[in-house]
């Protein structure tokens, strides 16, 4: 979440950087603005969504496993990117003012260069016992950056394009923005502990909530500090940043009570009085009124979802093994390996299926938040389209954003050198005998010898066909 925040922080410098550079050019003649969008500019979005959006994440995890695909991929990338580029300085038409999406072009140009050349660097195979090592770290923090990048650098070009966030619109777009992706990533890091992590959380001795809860704590101080500006506190301004106390408030309750690798359901209640508080934010648009509803009960129901997750389903996905005397205390200690018998497995699966509901609906709060500023909506109200068809667009959105997330995370366990891994076929543990960690970090997941008396399975195992 680090490099999260610093994206996000890069984020805004650029933005009030923009406005201010450009305080006395914010607006275009209208036969420049009304132009038509040409092929030309369509190809270039179309294009570096692709990129950005789909090859460059999918490249990524191919080079966390080692995969033969990760440089052909990539090279495509680094093509079609340059491409795009160049489309971008050489379409007709439609004309923008100076922004901060061509400025974070320009500075995308660096981390693709540094990735570019690393990758030839470690293909050249030299300096093995030297500079290799650092290389191949350099490599991975770059390439694991790109996601972030990708995302922010879309952004700026959502706005570039509509011509938002300019002037005194600039504050709402960056409270809107960054809290919806912040959600997102949220909901990102979800998936990855319900896909392939679990094992990874449980070996940190840390529950997952414990983690949760020092991101809502730190992000509360932010927030606590970088909402109200002036004088004057307006009730906007008030509401916000009583949020920000009581997310470090209850971070700090939830830290405390994770303590001894214990589950709790505090940063769930977050959540649900934060969706709270916002559906109850007053609007000067009955569309935004709307909007903001729904956002708020859709991150009030993440938080009921995950309540009765961490509640009725603690550990009972595949890739959790979890001791029978921690159960009832919902920890994730490997102390003991618990394995549940062929009856259990139907319970299991559903569980596995009930917890793709709190990251999923992270996502649509997101994607509503994000799409609730005053100029979008103004825009939607000015062209008569009611509430419900935008928030169907929003959740059809989310849907295919989940989607993408879902296929991405799930390409860990099956390609490059997890594809023929017995242990990562359908997030699955194989019984072979118990092993000793080698460390807190790495090591495998404990596993169980089967009985030749009864067969057991691993909590949520699928039958071979």
């Amino acid at each position: 979440m680090g490099m999260t925040a610093r994206a996000y922080l890069l984020f805004s410098l650029l933005a009030i950087q923009v406005v201010y550079a450009h305080e006395h050019h914010d607006e275009l003649p209208d036969e420049e603005s009304d132009k038509p969008t040409d092929a030309i500019l369509w190809l270039h979005i179309l294009l570096q969504i692709l990129v950005w959006g789909i090859l460059f994440p999918v490249g990524m995890v191919l080079g966390i496993t080692r995969s033969r695909w990760h440089v052909p991929l990539q090279s495509v990338g680094f093509v079609l990117t340059a491409g795009g580029y160049i489309l971008g300085h050489s379409h007709g038409g439609r004309m923008f003012l100076p922004s901060a999406h061509g400025i974070f072009a320009n500075i995308l140009l660096v981390p693709i260069a540094t990735q570019l050349a690393l990758g030839i660097y470690l293909k050249l195979h030299i300096h093995e016992a030297s500079i290799r090592p650092y290389a191949v770290i350099a490599h991975g923090v770059v390439g694991k950056a790109y996601p972030i990048l990708g995302w922010t650098q879309m952004l700026f070009g959502a706005m570039t394009y509509r011509g938002y966030c300019r002037g005194e619109e600039l504050a709402q777009c960056l409270a809107h923005y960054i809290m919806g992706s912040g959600f997102i990533a949220y909901a990102v890091i979800m998936a990855i502990i319900l896909l392939v992590g679990e094992g990874w959380v449980r070996r940190s001795g840390r529950s997952p909530e414990w983690w949760d809860s020092w991101v809502i704590f730190l992000w509360g101080i932010v927030n606590t500090f970088t909402e109200h500006r002036g004088s004057h506190w307006s009730v906007k301004d008030m509401q916000h940043t009583i949020l920000g106390v009581l997310w470090w408030a209850g971070g700090l309750l939830g830290i405390i009570l994770a303590r001894n690798n214990k589950r709790n359901v505090v940063p769930a209640l977050i959540l649900i009085l934060t969706g709270w508080a916002m559906s109850e934010h007053e609007q000067h648009l009955m569309i935004s009124t709307k909007v903001h509803a729904i956002f708020g009960y859709t991150l009030m129901l993440a938080g009921v979802t995950r309540i009765i997750e961490v509640v009725w389903f603690p550990g009972t996905s595949r890739a959790e093994l979890v001791d029978d005397d921690n159960v009832s205390d919902h920890t994730l200690a490997d102390s003991g390996p618990r394995f549940l018998p062929a009856a259990d497995d139907n319970k299991a699966a559903a569980s596995k299926a009930f917890r793709h509901l709190p990251p999923f609906l992270l996502v649509a709060s997101g994607v509503l938040f994000m799409s609730g500023t005053d100029e979008e909506l103004k825009y939607v109200h000015k062209n008569e389209m009611d509430h419900v068809t935008y928030i169907l667009i929003m959740f059809s959105i989310a849907f295919l954003l989940y989607t993408l997330i879902v296929f991405v995370i799930g390409l860990y366990p099956t390609t490059g050198r997890n594809a023929n891994k017995e242990d990562n076929r359908g997030n699955r543990i194989e019984l072979t005998t118990v092993t000793t960690p080698r460390t807190k970090w790495y090591s495998r997941v404990p596993n169980a010898p089967q009985t030749p008396t009864e067969p057991l399975h691993v909590i949520g195992e699928e039958e071979d066909d």
